[in-house]
């Protein structure tokens, strides 16, 4: 895709406002470091936010970590402690992180103008910090972590030039400069474009899924974090009322060893209901898109949440959507306006039940829900977020006021 595709649904004045902004960047080198090229939102944004930078005229770069099975079993338990989960580290835990950061820094050249780590688990590389500009982008939710992980983080943290985070309340208490800025979907991406009914079709009769009630979705990595156990919990209750199907689906990232244990776990319990549709996808865009557009509820029910690109997938669907009151998903959802938030398993279940008996009230929160995306969330905005940020690192030797 290119910039002008997007004028139809951003407008004219949007683009030609991330073009005058990229100007100021002409010549300037941007690297993106992240730990995964598949699965999860973040390599998501940067497949096409790399490109379309490029497209204005900012050399940008993505490059992508290496690590074997023992760290990314250390930097799961990491993520989960950075949202408040107990996790039982060791100094082993430590040193195998900080190894394969040194490894890491070996084999990756960090000479951009600006360097642009996403996540704590390339963190270690700014040892290599060297007269160039270095960004930490924190894409989870760290409002209130486990101390031991955010003290040893804060470390490596602090000697950057800027931290930025998805939500107000993600923030911390550090030295140097912060910025808000949210994550985004990109409208014309496979997961997000119009598709059609025959498309639409083919994937439900591909996975076997009758439509011959309401189908209740919720798409998601196979996370604890994602509860996908307690939609099935709320969905059961729901069903006491109104009869309707339930479609887990979702597929595991290459940083996460836990997915397939979930996916085993959520097997078990699902068993021996034929309304319960289990679905351990790849990663699919068109058929994630079909499944979302063919739901007449979309749950996103997690424990803990960065930021819940679904949440903004769905509403951009126009789907009405109920999800738990996390992360960034308040940013997203206003309840009864844009959506739905829920708060617990009945609670989940309770607003369930209203927007399957209640289709004209659905309808609404969809509408509304697609508009606060359109204006708030999609990839354009997202974009010009970031040349802004560039920009206020002061490399091109202007003066920029954010």
């Amino acid at each position: 895709m290119q910039l002008d595709d997007y004028i139809p649904i951003v407008g004219r004045s949007v683009i030609e406002d991330l073009r005058l902004l990229s100007e100021r960047l002409s010549g300037r080198r941007i690297q993106h470091i992240n730990s995964t090229a598949v699965g999860g939102g973040v390599a998501e944004i940067l497949n096409r936010m790399v490109p379309l930078c490029n497209e204005l005229g900012v050399d940008s770069r993505w490059d992508v970590i290496t690590g074997g099975e023992r760290f990314f079993g250390v930097t799961k338990k990491f993520h989960n402690a950075l949202h408040g989960k107990p996790e039982s580290l060791t100094r082993e835990d430590f040193e195998v992180f900080v190894e394969n950061g040194r490894l890491n820094a070996e084999r990756t050249a960090t000479d951009a103008d600006i360097v642009f780590i996403h996540d704590p688990q390339p963190v270690t590389l700014i040892e290599k910090k060297s007269g160039n500009k270095w960004i930490w982008r924190c894409h989870v939710d760290v409002s209130d972590p486990l101390q031991e992980v955010w003290r040893f983080l804060a470390d490596y943290v602090v000697r950057y030039d800027a931290a930025v985070f998805s939500a107000p309340g993600f923030s911390r208490e550090l030295p140097m400069r912060q910025a808000l800025i949210s994550p985004s979907i990109d409208p014309l991406s496979d997961k997000n474009r119009d598709i059609g009914p025959d498309i639409v079709d083919a994937v439900m009769n591909k996975y076997g899924i009758p439509r011959d009630k309401p189908i209740v979705t919720q798409i998601s990595r196979f996370d604890r974090l994602k509860d996908p156990v307690g939609v099935l919990e709320a969905y059961r209750i729901a069903k006491k009322n109104v009869d309707c199907r339930l479609v887990l689906a979702g597929g595991t990232a290459s940083d996460d060893p836990e997915g397939a244990e979930v996916y085993q776990e959520v097997l078990e319990k699902a068993a021996g209901d034929p309304d319960v549709h289990i679905l351990l996808m790849s990663q699919n865009d068109i058929e994630i898109n079909a499944l979302q557009r063919a739901s007449d509820v979309i749950v996103q029910k997690s424990l803990k949440e960065g930021f819940g690109l679904t949440v903004t997938e769905a509403l951009w669907k126009a789907k009405p959507v109920l999800a738990s009151a996390v992360g960034g998903i308040p940013l997203q959802i206003r309840h009864k306006y844009s959506g739905m938030l829920c708060h617990s398993v009945d609670g989940a279940a309770f607003s369930l039940k209203q927007l399957l008996n209640s289709p004209e009230f659905a309808k609404k929160l969809g509408e509304n829900g697609r508009e606060h995306v359109r204006n708030n969330f999609l990839l354009t905005r997202h974009l010009r977020d970031y040349l802004l940020l560039f920009l206020s690192m002061n490399i091109t030797g202007d003066v920029v006021y954010l």
